[in-house]
């Protein structure tokens, strides 16, 4: 999926601004009053000291900002220095360092465009098919109460069940008396004291024997009833916190065999020191450690957070699939998705040294043997615009861009040999313009491309933040079954 950071349902947002943390929505330019970085300095100019500053901010933290998609530079308007940022399409919490102490003394958190409610409401239709990702930085000064405790739930729970996937069991030493000898036998316990007392069948061993990590498992159990027991506490967010009570009561019941137990910081120690561990025991640690420290997401509240970031490209495209699932039910189609790697088609060029882009990975496939529907997801303010302007009126920007993706989907359509293939352009838009699509019979428009030997369809489809997948799904079933079935 292609990234397009113009401005969409917030085109200047005046930003909120505390002594710690700058907050923006996602693919919005915003203009944020820098005038706090100041402090409490008296100097004759203070503009002009507020806008070395700023500048000054910017150039410190570029790389960093750069990695979440965000853009800036300093302006003036009545002469007053201005900092003007421009964000893409991620979300989340990045730390940022001063221009005054070198320290993280700010933040930066990045709020989608749309409520947490729907954010939380597409995650539990999707089944977490994404959640998102805790960053390797710095804690933020400050954590955001606003951001649902629920989303670095998300994180953890899905750290503890790669974790427990994972785990093998391995070979521990155990001491035991025995019915019989078995490893390495302690006669002079077995002589001084099991003998005497009248038990000659009370052997005392030492032996390797095959068994789970008890102390781990008994760590992952304390964790996960932490987890359960914050989410108990949620549950007015909705239903995403109920799917996600149902994963932490799965996960319980895998380590309910062992007493919780919170770790000691000296067995913590031990499991960070051990050789060769894996990626999901490193970060199912780090999961535990969180939770018992109860630390929460980067952002504006008073707590120290962690920093995050989610790609609101996947989830887009996750929430696409997740609507093309349930219209494969519909219509008894199969579905592959290109965020498992099951669409990818390779190319090969001659010679193989010249090519440029190796292989096209369509984002979504339903083919019922008939009809193949190609659905590209594109996280883009497109079909919002289109809509209110018409193509004729829309920015010369946005129609360069939309050629572009349906040039992209054609691409993805000559993959596939049916009689009927359709190529499907997927947009999100907002609640009151779906509702408004729905009423005039226009959640998609489609048109047909003659050819010699076969015919392509085009549709362009909307896909709203505030619907059940299953509604969104029925409303394209005509993709599938012709305009005939309207």
């Amino acid at each position: 999926m292609s990234s397009d950071p113009a401005t969409w349902l917030h085109p200047r947002q005046e930003a909120r601004f505390s002594t710690a943390c700058f907050e923006v929505f996602d693919c919005s330019t915003t203009v944020v009053d820098i005038t706090p970085l100041l402090g409490n300095t008296k100097v004759r100019d203070p503009s002009a000291l507020v806008e070395r500053r700023a500048d000054s901010l910017l150039e410190q933290n570029r790389g960093l900002l750069r990695d979440y998609g965000v853009e800036g530079h300093i302006r003036r308007k009545q002469g007053r220095p201005e900092l003007v940022v421009k964000t893409g399409t991620c979300v989340g919490a990045a730390p940022l360092l001063s221009p005054v102490t070198g320290r993280v003394d700010y933040g930066l958190v990045i709020r989608p465009r749309f409520q947490w409610s729907s954010v939380g409401g597409l995650l539990a239709q999707m089944g977490l098919k994404v959640v998102p990702q805790l960053v390797p930085l710095p804690e933020l000064p400050r954590s955001e109460r606003r951001v649902p405790a629920w989303i670095l739930s998300s994180v953890v729970l899905e750290r503890f069940k790669a974790l427990l996937d994972q785990m093998e069991r391995g070979f521990v030493f155990f001491e035991e008396a025995c019915r019989a000898p078995r490893g390495s036998v302690q006669w002079n316990t077995y002589a001084s004291v099991q003998l005497p007392r009248g038990r000659p069948d009370a052997v005392p061993c030492r032996f390797p024997d095959l068994r789970d990590d008890e102390e781990l498992f008994s760590a992952i159990h304390h964790a996960l009833r932490l987890q359960r027991a914050a989410l108990n506490s949620q549950r007015s967010a909705g239903v995403i916190v109920q799917k996600l009570l149902e994963l932490c009561e799965s996960l319980l019941r895998k380590v309910g065999h062992t007493p919780p137990q919170p770790p000691s910081k000296r067995l913590l120690a031990s499991w960070h020191q051990r050789p060769l561990s894996t990626r999901p025991f490193t970060e199912g640690l780090q999961a535990i450690e969180w939770t018992i420290e109860e630390r929460g997401l980067a952002g504006l509240s008073d707590l120290s957070g962690l920093p995050w970031r989610l790609e609101m490209e996947r989830f887009f495209e996750a929430w696409v699939e997740s609507i093309v699932e349930h219209l494969g039910r519909l219509c008894g189609g199969m579905v592959r998705s290109g965020r498992r790697e099951q669409t990818r088609a390779h190319l090969s060029w001659t010679p193989s040294f010249a090519g440029s882009q190796r292989s096209l990975l369509p984002d979504v496939v339903l083919d019922r043997g008939d009809v193949v529907v190609v659905f590209d997801a594109k996280y883009k303010h497109h079909l919002e615009e289109l809509e209110r302007t018409g193509w004729w009126h829309a920015e010369d920007l946005l129609r360069e861009h939309h050629r572009e993706d349906l040039m992209q989907v054609l691409a993805y359509s000559t993959l596939f040999d049916a009689p009927r293939v359709v190529a499907c352009l997927i947009y999100p838009c907002r609640t009151e313009t779906y509702a408004s699509l729905l009423a005039r019979e226009r959640v998609f428009s489609h048109a047909k491309i003659m050819g010699p030997v076969r015919n392509v369809e085009v549709a362009l489809a909307a896909a709203p933040m505030g619907y059940a997948a299953d509604r969104v799904a029925r409303e394209l079933l005509p993709l599938v079954f012709g305009e005939t079935h309207r």
